[in-house]
């Protein structure tokens, strides 16, 4: 698979394969068209910038890459080490750094690796600097030797402070979840959340059942927090008797809850959950991408909140939550963005809302899932040769559709009564995504396959 270049950030597979694998000259040439990036764009006050890695294997390595670029390019370096994404957005702004890398592939498998950049509010770069960065990488750029080399201070106290910050938010109810003694099994995929996770819960006073804890990187399953990959957690929440497990990605921005009878709680309904209860304290704005659940809708405006769709893309959310001023807001994906901490998706405050929530209400997890409305969701993609012409397919079918609600922000949503479709390209994967949502799994799996066979054809 080709190395794949994006405003977020550039992925791929640790290697030699120059164009298609993530190499080293990959690391120093991004690196350094980032620091250009700063430079030229004249947003350099601190000279300095936040590095941070989750805990993949190839992690050391290219944050000594990183920290060797930025240094020669005259930075001074904060260096978290093992860390969480959410914690290095955190770090960015206390730090009054330029900056922030986050090396991390998020939910890809663990022969992969990436940079993850971040502006001085600690918000990942615009869609315009990414296009920037990416047209001073073209050109050649090369390191003055003639610049004073900077320093690196290493700290690994911010996930503790990331923690402190979570505890002290008025919305957080750390009695009450103390008092309701939770007993949770943690699978953190062998990554950072192994650290994190268990750090806000100690706080908190939950037993803690430890799986795949240990950031080794070695990661024991496929990372996406999806229920095909939950298993070992279903089975042990259920062995342990716990209250419910919880599940993170490798770098701690996504966030899932298996139920106490085994049951996947729904990431999509991760977001849902939080949002409930935290409206209740604090009513206004929701906002979610359009490939997000209806359900966050539903439940904001029984909130008698408005609830509004962005495209898809974490910096696409935020930036509709600053302008709607949002109070909270995310990702279908199990990404709570909660502006009172931060303006980035954060699987540890998205934990520290959701506990508060079954310990105000004294129920189950399973109980709390049946509160929802019930919405069912296939996740379907199409993989893409060179020759197709993606826009030539989402024109044709929008035209087939034109009598329905149609949304082309991004790609293509058509919306019928009791459920909605979507296709876009992915800005991260030669495919199309065909995401889908109905009143029944059965229906959803239809209408994804349904689209999917009039692609084919088109193509």
């Amino acid at each position: 698979m080709p190395l794949i270049k994006s405003i977020s950030g550039i992925r791929g597979t640790i290697g030699d394969r120059e164009g298609e694998d993530l190499t080293k000259k990959d690391i120093i040439l991004y690196t350094m068209s980032f620091a250009l990036l700063l430079k030229y764009e004249k947003r350099v006050f601190s000279n300095k910038i936040v590095v941070g890695r989750d805990a993949r294997i190839s992690g050391l390595m290219i944050q000594d890459l990183v920290m060797d670029t930025l240094t020669k390019m005259g930075f001074d370096v904060v260096c978290l080490g093992l860390s969480t994404t959410p914690t290095v957005e955190i770090a960015v702004p206390i730090e009054n750094a330029d900056a922030g890398i986050i090396i991390t592939a998020s939910h890809n498998p663990k022969e992969w690796n990436a940079l993850k950049l971040l502006n001085n509010k600690g918000e990942f770069i615009s869609a315009d600097d990414g296009k920037k960065l990416i047209s001073i990488s073209a050109s050649n750029p090369k390191i003055d030797s003639k610049i004073n080399l900077g320093m690196v201070k290493y700290d690994n106290t911010y996930i503790d402070k990331h923690v402190e910050m979570i505890l002290n938010l008025s919305s957080v109810d750390v009695k009450a979840i103390k008092n309701r003694k939770f007993k949770i099994v943690v699978d953190a995929v062998n990554s950072t959340g192994g650290i994190a996770v268990p750090k806000l819960l100690e706080k908190l006073n939950v037993d803690i059942i430890k799986l795949y804890c240990d950031p080794t990187g070695d990661f024991p399953h496929n990372p996406e927090p999806l229920k095909e990959n939950l298993c070992d957690l279903s089975r042990l929440v259920v062995e342990k008797n716990a209250d419910l497990g919880i599940v993170v990605d490798p770098d701690v921005d996504r966030l899932a809850f298996v139920s106490e009878n085994g049951e996947v709680f729904g990431e999509e309904y991760t977001i849902v959950a939080c949002a409930d209860y935290y409206l209740k304290l604090n009513p206004g704005n929701t906002v979610s991408n359009l490939s997000s659940s209806r359900a966050l809708k539903d439940i904001s405006e029984c909130s008698g909140c408005e609830h509004i769709f962005s495209p898809v893309g974490e910096v696409n959310v935020v930036k509709l939550m600053r302008e709607k001023n949002a109070v909270i807001g995310g990702e279908g994906n199990g990404g709570v963005i909660l502006p009172d901490l931060h303006y980035g998706r954060d699987a540890l405050v998205g934990i520290a809302l959701f506990l508060s929530h079954l310990a105000n209400l004294n129920i189950s997890c399973s109980k709390l899932r049946s509160k929802y409305p019930s919405y069912f969701m296939s996740k379907d993609k199409i993989m893409l040769s060179k020759n197709v012409n993606v826009d030539k397919i989402i024109n044709e079918i929008s035209v087939k559709y034109f009598d329905e609600k149609i949304n082309n922000e991004d790609g293509l949503k058509i919306d019928f009564e009791n459920s909605w479709v979507q296709l876009r390209k992915s800005n991260t994967e030669p495919i199309i995504r065909v995401y889908s949502e109905a009143k029944s799994q059965k229906e959803a799996n239809m209408l994804s396959s349904k689209f999917i066979d009039e692609i084919n054809m088109i193509k």
